[in-house]
């Protein structure tokens, strides 16, 4: 009999070992595909604006809306605009244009592909984001409908945040 609870002995431990070695697989494998968290978009009520942080926290700048002209402007972490965002009425689109007004980029909703698409000032598609109910968040594609990344709402962190692929 005691012959027979050695090897089974050393078959359990065999076993664990090899469960162990799978789990540590089935991590690794998980979290080789895992974004890497690029940008913070964080409200702050304070100052009335929307602020934008790397992923080590530094301020990258923030957007601000302007109600007597009625956009959105961008400004970099020393307080330069870069930009502003405005919606065209006439086009049904919103436009993004530099500090100087030329047109950087406008994106409008594409109703029948259910997405955002994001062009360039000759018009040319560079981009698009469409909502991926399953994960709650916006998915973001290149032209090619290559995978970007994503920006997803953090409720516990109050803040929207953006992994790059």
């Amino acid at each position: 009999m005691e012959g027979d609870s050695v090897p089974s002995f050393i078959k359990r431990c065999h076993h664990m070992q090899l469960f162990r070695i799978c789990i540590l697989l089935l991590l690794v494998s998980v979290s080789l595909p895992v974004s890497a968290q690029s940008m913070i978009e964080k409200w702050n009520d304070f100052l009335e604006r929307s602020e934008f942080f790397d992923s080590r926290g530094k301020l990258l700048g923030w957007k601000k809306y302007n109600e007597f002209l009625e956009r959105w402007e961008y400004f970099d972490s020393h307080g330069r605009m870069t930009k502003y965002t405005k919606q065209n009425q006439f086009m049904n689109r919103s436009e993004t244009r530099d500090k100087n007004g030329k047109t950087i980029a406008t994106s409008n909703t594409n109703e029948f592909l259910e997405c955002e698409d994001y062009r360039d000032a000759s018009g040319k598609l560079i981009a698009y984001k469409k909502w991926n109910e399953f994960f709650k968040r916006y998915d973001y594609f290149d032209k090619n409908g290559k995978w970007l990344g994503y920006y997803k709402y953090n409720e516990f962190l109050e803040r929207w945040e953006y992994f790059e692929r």
